[in-house]
């Protein structure tokens, strides 16, 4: 059963680059949102699975986020080339450079022994399913062509983007009071 739950967190990593392809080559959004709303659904599955069977591990609290951030990145970016969006393109940024941030502390912690500083909150949580959220808004927006679920959709990744950005400097300030100053 451990095959299958780290199998289903590492499909996101599957599907990411297929989306991408789907959104900028293909611009076919009826298999886009099918494929976005599986990826979706394996970031509880994976999760809900390990709980129930008590299979909950070091590598999985390791993958599944990083499944996440490589599920969003592409889609993400992908949204931002196909729409040729500046404003999604600096959200995007935004987004990716806390998450090189979050994951530069999550490293420093792991070699100091202070994890803690870093798990993931239930803030974190809301932050990637906004996230979702958002991108999923796109998505439908291109594939009904409707202009106000564009606005809805930048209205959410503003809200995800904040969310995250909060996030991120939640962490850096658990990371820094985990380190005794020196004077």
């Amino acid at each position: 059963m451990n095959y299958i739950i780290n199998f289903i967190t590492l499909s996101r990593v599957l599907f990411a680059p297929l989306i991408f392809f789907c959104i900028t080559a293909l611009e076919s959004y009826g298999i886009t949102i099918g494929i976005f709303f599986l990826a979706s659904i394996s970031d509880f599955l994976d999760g809900y699975l390990a709980r129930k069977y008590n299979l909950e591990s070091e590598l999985g609290r390791i993958l599944d986020p990083i499944a996440d951030k490589i599920l969003i990145a592409f889609t993400l970016i992908a949204l931002t080339v196909h729409l040729d969006s500046f404003f999604v393109g600096l959200m995007t940024s935004l987004i990716l450079a806390r998450e090189f941030w979050v994951s530069a502390l999550r490293e420093l912690n792991a070699i100091q022994n202070h994890s803690q500083a870093t798990k993931v909150t239930l803030l974190a949580k809301i932050k990637t399913t906004t996230q979702f959220v958002a991108i999923a808004g796109y998505i439908f927006a291109l594939y009904l062509n409707l202009s106000i679920l564009f606005f809805a959709s930048n209205l959410i990744l503003f809200a995800a983007v904040l969310i995250t950005l909060v996030t991120g400097l939640e962490y850096t300030k658990n990371t820094f009071k985990a380190y005794p100053h020196k004077e």
